[in-house]
């Protein structure tokens, strides 16, 4: 399913001459430097087609023959590739290989374009050019440090060699040339007899897989096979098709693709079968916004919210499916983090449903929606996108995309990141994240003794928890009033114990509350205090032993809405004077 949808991405680009997709047979390579020569195949210059300053420098892309498959052994690309290739440059000090690659780059030349006038000059030059003619190019000294990807061009001609027009007859004879009868089999994307592609091109832009490219479809060891079967005709999948899935999950992942986000270890990947502005804008959704345009994304949520009197989004069809893909690494393969396939509509409701899940009132300084990398940073240890536990991204995203709870671990590491950070404890995402969580989960597994948890302060919420984290929040600020500019508050030291077991804390918490009033001079405010921590405390009638995990959970939420409610206070009262 996976690879069939990925082919028809790839027919649907096809069909678009402004999609500038790579034909079959053919990759957009980026290529730093162009030997230029002259008609008689003799060198003018090295071009430097890279653009920025220092590390930001960037080489043109170009459309080249497809990349062969790169082993341990020694294969050439077609009128490109590297300089070890196209000069013999010795990268790996063994100089017998470097010989036995430039000499692969030739004979290929010569068997497959060698008929040519045009492609014979390419072969001159390299069977003639001297490494004192070489040395004399301004940029070959980085040449030999780097050994980037080289192609040619004659100087008169805007395009490469491999873009002339009678090289491109000719590669596109050998392309379709026929196949024998063996070699066909019954491709399993499109139902139909074919040349089967043993080797599938590496996918490149999987976030922590290897440079090189890894692969989806791949069987290296006997243990893989059967039937007598090696490499891809365990899973056979046509030369033209492979080519299509490739390519297509590659220009997903590509530098430049507006179709990719990364959320924790998942580089996920979304279209749609047919042009869509949800395709455009869904990265938006989700993704941090961008330093030069913050406001971007909030804009797009809005529009999606504003969408939901349509039932689609904007002026797409709501039946229109809708794919999203999350790759992970893992060693030389890509493992499939989630698939998911729906219609534009259900993919926008859910996704609206996860924003109101979010709701919570905030200071003004926070954003006013999260995007997924910010909520799972804030529970990660110390705040690092680094100690992402690998698989929490993945599940969170499918429980979005699904219309599910969200995952337990979420909860679990929302309460283990409060309680380890002992400056800033519920942070406003936090706060948010436990409240989605528990309000999805109540959804699903109805309890009439729970109330649905409100995105301000809910004087009238049953929860215990809840009432203690209050209860917590108004005692700190009691004794921030009655010291100010205090270093450390009971939130530094008493956190973790009142929201796991009260008992053992909150009757000294009061006790030390009594001498803390006795310090504040304004009588009014410590009836007010008094009177509100008399409204907190008619809620229940003892500390428990213990609080469960959604009952920390509210602990937690009722203590920063205690918290925002003050600040809300203070607010008012700067804004009256």
């Amino acid at each position: 399913m996976i690879l069939q949808a990925l082919k028809e991405y790839y027919d649907r680009k096809a069909a678009d001459p402004e999609s500038n997709i790579a034909p079959y047979g053919w990759e957009w390579k980026e290529i730093p430097f162009i030997v230029v020569l002259d008609h008689e195949g003799n060198l003018v210059q090295i071009e430097d087609t890279r653009e920025g300053e220092g590390k930001k420098k960037r080489a043109k892309a170009f459309l080249v023959p497809q990349a062969v498959k790169k082993t341990s052994g020694i294969a050439a690309n077609l009128l490109w590739d590297t300089a070890g290739y196209v000069f013999g440059i010795d990268t790996n000090d063994n100089k017998e290989r470097a010989a036995n690659q430039q000499k692969a780059f030739i004979e290929r030349l010569e068997q497959e374009l060698g008929e040519l006038e045009i492609v014979c000059k390419v072969i001159n030059f390299l069977k003639n050019i001297t490494n004192e003619r070489l040395e004399k190019e301004e940029h070959w000294q980085e040449i030999l440090a780097t050994n980037p990807n080289l192609s040619f061009r004659f100087v008169t001609d805007p395009f490469l060699v491999c873009r002339h027009p009678d090289v491109l007859i000719k590669i596109d004879s050998l392309l379709n040339n026929g196949v024998e009868e063996e070699k066909l089999g019954t491709c399993l994307i499109t139902g139909e007899k074919a040349k089967i592609q043993t080797l599938h091109t590496a996918i490149k832009g999987v976030y922590g897989a290897q440079t090189s490219g890894a692969n989806i479809v791949s069987f290296n060891l006997d243990a893989f096979c059967s039937f007598g079967k090696k490499q891809g005709l365990n899973a056979p999948v046509s030369t033209k098709a492979e080519f299509a899935y490739t390519t297509a999950l590659n220009t997903l992942l590509g530098k430049d693709s507006k179709q990719r986000i990364t959320i924790g270890d998942a580089s996920t990947v979304f279209w749609s079968e047919k042009p869509s502005e949800f395709e455009t804008d869904f990265s938006f959704f989700f993704k941090e916004p961008e330093k030069d345009d913050p406001d971007a994304g909030t804009q797009k949520v809005k529009e999606l919210f504003a969408s939901i009197k349509t039932g689609a989004y904007k002026e797409d069809k709501g039946d229109t499916r809708f794919y999203i893909l999350g790759l992970a690494p893992n060693a030389a393969r890509i493992a499939i983090r989630f698939w998911q396939v729906g219609t534009i509509s259900e993919f926008a409701s859910r996704i609206r449903q996860y924003f109101n899940d979010f709701t919570i009132i905030k200071p003004p300084n926070e954003p006013e929606y999260y995007s997924i990398w910010r909520i799972l940073v804030n529970i990660a240890t110390q705040d690092k996108s680094e100690n992402i536990p690998p698989n929490l991204a993945g599940d969170f995203m499918r429980s979005i995309l699904e219309g599910t709870p969200y995952p337990a671990t979420l909860l679990l590491a929302a309460l283990r990141r409060i309680r380890s950070d002992t400056q800033n404890r519920v942070k406003p995402v936090r706060a948010a994240l436990i409240k989605a969580y528990l309000n999805r989960y109540y959804q699903f597994y109805p309890d009439i003794n729970q109330k649905e948890v409100a995105k301000e302060l809910d004087v009238t919420q049953p929860s215990v928890g809840y009432q203690l984290g209050r209860l917590f929040a108004t005692l700190e600020k009691i004794q921030e009033e009655a010291n100010p500019g205090i270093n450390a508050t009971i939130r530094e030291r008493f956190y973790g114990a009142a929201c796991t077991t009260p008992v053992t804390v909150f009757a000294n918490l009061l006790r030390l509350k009594n001498h803390h009033l006795t310090k504040i001079e304004n009588r009014g405010r410590v009836v007010k205090f008094e009177q509100l921590l008399g409204e907190i405390m008619s809620n229940f009638t003892d500390f428990p032993s213990n609080l469960d995990l959604h009952e920390q959970g509210r602990f937690a939420v009722g203590y920063y809405h205690q918290r925002q409610a003050f600040l809300l206070q203070k607010m008012a009262q700067v804004k009256n004077k």
